[in-house]
């Protein structure tokens, strides 16, 4: 990158020169209100022209904050991991210590039913995302792996919990309706005789399961291959 090209990443740039007036505004402010954007009407609502309206700003005075829709969902995303309620340093059992991680982060994508697909693939590394991270990597500190294998164990664990709770959010959307459907199509599936392990193991799982014991139970599996291969 020369001297004179603007960084890419909104995490090395200057939020203001420290000259002249004071901002009115801030990333902060700016990406807290996409958040409430975001809550109220979903992703695809979050414009600058909205994020503006709500604000009483200009739009184009805005992008002297926040200079591309990029860097809006990065500061969208380290807003919420702001909301991460974690003790100052990890117990020492790394189990517990990353159950409460996804634990918490379930919570947080269940208040925010549209932030999935931006966890999921916009890296966390503002200064609320690098908290996070760093906790992660001090409850797996006593472990055997190498720190490849402790950042690959995170993507992994926040992979999990986004697919979890975008599957449990379609599912509720869907409804009842769509439950039933999806029983009978099963039952007449396996009525056929063609499927004898997917019949068994609907007879065995005859009750709807039930979220959070599926999301515990899956979680706790990952762990263990996570961390003792």
């Amino acid at each position: 990158m020369s001297s004179g090209e603007e960084p890419e990443l909104i995490w090395l740039r200057p939020e203001h020169s420290g000259r002249g007036p004071r901002p009115a505004h801030s990333r902060t402010s700016i990406a807290r209100a996409a958040v409430d954007l975001a809550d109220r009407e979903g992703l695809d609502a979050v414009t600058m022209r909205r994020i503006a309206a709500e604000l009483g700003a200009g739009t184009m005075s805005l992008y002297n904050y926040v200079p591309k829709k990029e860097h809006l969902f990065d500061l969208m995303v380290d807003v919420l991991a702001g909301e991460y309620d974690l003790p100052e340093h990890p117990t020492g059992d790394w189990r517990t210590d990353l159950t409460l991680l996804a634990h918490q982060l379930r919570t947080v994508l269940t208040r925010h039913t549209w932030a999935t697909t931006l966890i999921a693939h916009r890296p966390g590394l503002g200064p609320n995302g690098l908290r996070v991270t760093e906790y992660h990597l001090a409850a797996l500190a006593g472990t055997p792996l190498d720190g490849t294998a402790k950042m690959e164990a995170f993507s992994q664990l926040t992979g999990y919990v986004c697919q979890f709770t975008d599957w449990q959010h379609r599912s509720t959307a869907a409804g009842h309706r769509w439950l039933t459907d999806l029983v009978r199509y099963l039952q007449t599936a396996t009525a056929t005789g063609q499927y004898p392990h997917l019949a068994a193991t609907l007879a065995e799982n005859a009750a709807p399961p039930d979220t959070d014991t599926t999301f515990e139970r899956g979680l706790q599996r990952l762990l263990t291959a996570l961390v003792k291969g």
